[in-house]
């Protein structure tokens, strides 16, 4: 594994690479966290991939920057990566606001999104979400305020300007519609636990609206599913990674037009 700085233009992020010989991996941390926090929990899923992430601006060990934190600069950033560092389309996998910044990147530069596991995702801030409203205080514990001390190269008074800034994001963003969603064709596993933030109305919604997607509502998990589930999302993750066509199934009803349509291409094809 290859870690530490590189200049994304102009910019100082920290970015990670793991060597593989299977097409590359983006992975995308969730909101006011980093790629350490969860890096080791995904990586098994993908394992033969080449895998890549990064801190994104005022996360982990990349500093802030004016604009940071709205989504639209988050995708703008994402798209800078994939194009100077990974060089080509990618395999997304997104936590939190890492799905949330997949979702904005397939619909804004789809030729650059191969595929998309969104993980606790929501596509709308009119969701029930409990992040909807600016916190009333912030209050940092000596060890929250060491770690970002020890990661973070920003001076100390920015933790609390990026944590009001996060929950300032969140009560206006995303603003996705399931219109918009419908346009994304890009495979997509939504993976959430049964008890996120959100409703799991919200997350069913959002894998109905896509046209290629499938759906994993992981019993008895949070919206830390990552780490308390880690070996069953990760076996879920596995399996969709092995067969990313369309899904034929027996018995399909939400699938059933496309179902119908693939396969009469197939027997014209054949015939």
């Amino acid at each position: 594994m290859k870690k530490g700085y590189l200049d994304l233009r102009g910019h100082q992020v920290f970015s990670f690479h793991w060597r593989g010989r299977k097409s590359p991996v983006l992975l995308l941390h969730g909101g006011l966290s980093s790629t350490e926090s969860w890096e080791s929990s995904i990586r098994p899923a993908v394992r033969g991939h080449e895998i890549f992430a990064y801190d994104r601006s005022a996360h982990g060990r990349t500093g802030s920057r004016n604009g940071f934190y709205h989504f639209d600069f988050q995708t703008d950033e994402a798209i800078e990566y994939i194009e100077d560092i990974v060089k080509q389309p990618v395999h997304i996998i997104g936590w939190s606001d890492g799905g949330i910044i997949a979702l904005h990147l397939a619909l804004k530069r789809p030729d650059l999104v191969k595929s998309m596991v969104l993980i606790g995702t929501n596509f709308s801030h009119d969701s029930d979400l409990m992040f909807g409203q600016e916190p009333q205080e912030v209050n940092l514990t000596d060890e929250e305020r060491a770690r970002f001390a020890k990661t973070s190269p920003d001076p100390a008074h920015m933790q609390e300007v990026i944590i009001r800034k996060a929950f300032e994001v969140w009560a206006t963003e995303p603003n996705l519609k399931t219109s918009e969603l419908a346009k994304i064709n890009a495979p997509t596993l939504v993976l959430t636990g049964d008890d996120e933030p959100f409703s799991n109305h919200h997350t069913v919604d959002l894998y109905e609206a896509l046209s290629n997607g499938r759906l994993g509502i992981v019993p008895g998990a949070s919206h830390i599913v990552v780490k308390e589930k880690t070996k069953l999302m990760n076996t879920l993750i596995k399996d969709f990674y092995k067969n990313m066509n369309f899904p034929i199934t027996k018995m399909p009803n939400l699938r059933k037009a496309k179902q119908e349509e693939l396969m009469a291409e197939s027997e014209l094809n054949q015939g």
